[in-house]
């Protein structure tokens, strides 16, 4: 057959159109979206027969039209932004979405928005309410501070905290605190886009009081903290704690980052600074994430004096940073399992895997194990005693003893199973580690284990694919 026969081949619009196959794809898709796709597969085999060196093979790409549309439109209108089960042992990972969120409550926070909702209006009077004042109450509550403001994120948080109370002024800070955050944002450059003058003290390894007396001027608007949450100097250090900066006679601004609202140490993790301290130590402004410890959705939350805080409240940045309809909605939900430390840690996901106790894990990875060993899977399994991460910039030198569920492979690389875990319906991220493909159990959800499982077995995923 010659390349004209070929070109003659190709169905017509109308005739494409027509067909059942391409109107239930209108009704799905759209008449648009159809007659585009439908199209582009009719210039693509155009080219595929100018350069035509098997006719037989393109006279099957053209009866297959209408089938390759399908696949092409399937493609294009799936979210790419999925569930994933985390077997990293990480468990704020910031690649991942930091602090996974309980389904329950994330399902309630979403039917309260997916409608209408009283976010700005107040049942009780039938008048205009304002948005933050249910998250300020709980905060307020939970913290003991005058009065709270939560906003997008903690970057934009210590933004708006040094634009309303220092803007045009000097910041004093440590040189030992001047921090990347991530994403290269930086404490210098927050300042500077603040409009704050940043004025260091000390040295990178040591800060005493005296050398934030020394460098206090008429100009000195606020004094600000930066807990060092991603990274720790250890050795020959010294650093003033805030209890000790409060008789400066300017605001002390607190940056914690992660913010706990609930000290770990009686879990027998080290000491992270807690909100509620922090407070009681005498900061006037404290900052910290809703994504990190605390367990939330993103967001940066702001407590302190009412008078500062009202400032924020007032400032033009605010209304640029507000939060959302569902972010509020989830963080007030969030927020609620706070008033019981209990049923937070048992409630949000966070809590419940850095609590969770090293004999849980294991016998998590034992059940994981069973479940795999009946499956029949190509694979080697074994326990694997390994160690966990808090991460997201949270006590970043701290080690959760944990077991992970080991894979060697049969017929395949650890490589390629990693590869293959990735590209699963619902996909699987884990670790390699000397030669073992590793699903850490302090991460994993054991509610997923059946679904994970079968999907291993219709996917094929431990079979060399030449079998």
């Amino acid at each position: 057959m010659n390349k004209n026969q070929l070109f003659r081949k190709i169905p017509k619009m109308d005739v494409l159109l027509a067909q059942d196959a391409v109107q239930k794809m209108i009704n799905m898709y759209g008449y648009d979206s159809v007659l585009n796709a439908l199209r582009k597969e009719q210039e693509k085999l155009r080219l595929e027969i100018a350069c035509c060196t098997d006719a037989e093979q393109v006279e099957e790409q053209i009866a297959e039209l209408a089938v390759q549309v399908r696949k092409e439109l399937e493609s294009a209108y799936c979210p790419q932004l999925k569930k994933v089960l985390n077997g990293t042992g990480t468990i704020l990972h910031t690649n991942l979405g930091r602090a996974a969120l309980p389904g329950e409550l994330v399902s309630e926070a979403v039917s309260a928005v997916c409608g209408y909702t009283n976010l700005e209006y107040d049942l009780d009077r039938g008048t205009r309410g304002n948005r933050g004042e249910v998250l300020e109450r709980l905060l307020c509550e939970i913290t003991q501070a005058e009065a709270a403001v939560v906003v997008n994120n903690n970057a934009a948080a210590v933004l708006l905290v040094l634009n309303a109370v220092a803007r045009d002024g000097e910041v004093l800070v440590s040189r030992g605190e001047l921090v990347e955050i991530g994403g290269h944002f930086r404490i210098p450059d927050v300042m500077e886009m603040s409009g704050a003058t940043l004025v260091e003290v000390g040295t990178t390894n040591k800060t005493r009081l005296c050398d934030y007396q020394q460098r206090l001027s008429e100009n000195t608007k606020a004094v600000l903290k930066v807990h060092t949450s991603n990274y720790r100097i250890v050795g020959f250090t010294e650093a003033v704690p805030v209890e000790s900066l409060c008789n400066l006679p300017v605001p002390i601004i607190e940056d914690l980052g992660s913010g706990a609202l609930i000290d770990l140490k009686q879990y027998g993790l080290p000491g992270e600074p807690v909100v509620q301290e922090a407070l009681k130590n005498g900061a006037d402004i404290i900052c910290f994430s809703g994504d990190k410890l605390l367990g939330g959705p993103q967001a940066g939350i702001i407590v302190g004096k009412k008078c500062y805080v009202e400032q924020m409240r007032n400032n033009p940045l605010y209304r640029t940073m507000r939060i959302d309809k569902l972010t509020a909605a989830i963080l007030e939900r969030i927020l609620l399992e706070y008033r019981s430390e209990s049923r937070a840690i048992q409630n949000i996901p966070v809590l419940r895997m850095i609590t969770k106790k090293p004999m849980d894990v294991e016998q998590d990875a034992k059940r994981l194990k069973r479940m795999l060993k009946r499956a029949g899977l190509a694979v080697e399994l074994e326990l694997y005693p390994c160690e966990s991460q808090v991460g997201g910039g949270s006590l970043p030198l701290t080690t959760l003893p944990s077991v992970a569920v080991a894979f060697v492979p049969y017929e395949i690389s650890v490589e390629e199973l990693d590869r293959r875990m990735r590209k699963l319906p619902l996909p699987v991220i884990g670790r390699i580690e000397k030669g073992k493909y590793l699903l850490d159990m302090r991460t994993f959800e054991m509610e997923e284990a059946s679904r994970f499982i079968k999907e291993l077995k219709e996917e094929d995923v431990l079979r060399r694919a030449d079998l």
